[in-house]
């Protein structure tokens, strides 16, 4: 029943992904973690509206298909490389958002000015460094950036968000693509005023006790 529970959960988020606009068409991809250490996946070029339980597709940390008549998505490398060196993610999201994207695209990290972002993130979302898509080298290079943020922009491609499970993972994609519109508006208007110091590290630890228990 949990693991059905976890595709259940997968299938839900990759609808609402669709729904609130953090990706179009057949873009982006999430996995999430399955009890018996095996990761469910969303397919490859498929459809949110039209996906089933069915599509989904069950590969171990390596990416060797177990379960799924269908391939798993062309992006696997970057789930299974944050899995495989984070025993406390347990879901992946890699969406298209908007404005988090506009900070992907011009390689600016999106700082962290308000309160709750210190707390469900861990601090301002840092740009990884260019790799091709669906590469193994992606995959590595944003793996490092997840070790202690719940997200990391890719360069020139989106943004990618982690969480003990799928319901986590989803609001901090939403959280960051929010702060990511709040910033840029902001920025129309004046200059960005940073939290006080003392405030984000009053924060700091929050999200790695969060992350951790």
């Amino acid at each position: 029943m949990e693991t059905e529970q976890i595709k259940q959960d997968v299938l839900d988020a990759a609808k609402q992904l669709l729904r609130t606009g953090l990706v179009e068409g057949t873009s982006g991809n999430l996995s999430a973690r399955l009890s018996d250490g095996h990761v469910v996946m969303t397919p490859s070029s498929l459809d949110y509206e039209a996906m089933t339980l069915d599509d989904l597709v069950v590969v171990d940390l390596e990416g060797k298909v177990l379960q799924g008549d269908r391939p798993p998505t062309s992006e696997k490398a970057l789930h299974l490389a944050c899995l495989r060196a984070h025993d406390d993610i347990g879901s992946v999201i890699h969406s298209h958002a908007m404005y988090a994207s506009m900070f992907a695209i011009t390689h600016q990290p999106i700082p962290c000015v308000i309160e709750e972002f210190d707390i469900y993130v861990g601090g301002e979302v840092k740009v990884a460094n260019y790799e091709l898509t669906g590469s193994d080298e992606l995959g590595e290079e944003v793996a490092r950036h997840v070790a202690d943020r719940g997200a990391v922009l890719m360069a020139n491609h989106g943004l990618l968000t982690v969480g003990r499970n799928i319901g986590d993972a989803m609001k901090v994609a939403q959280l960051v693509e929010r702060t990511a519109e709040i910033i840029w508006g902001a920025r129309a208007l004046g200059e960005v005023v940073p939290l006080p110091d003392d405030t984000l590290k009053r924060f700091a630890p929050i999200y790695k006790m969060m992350r951790k228990r």
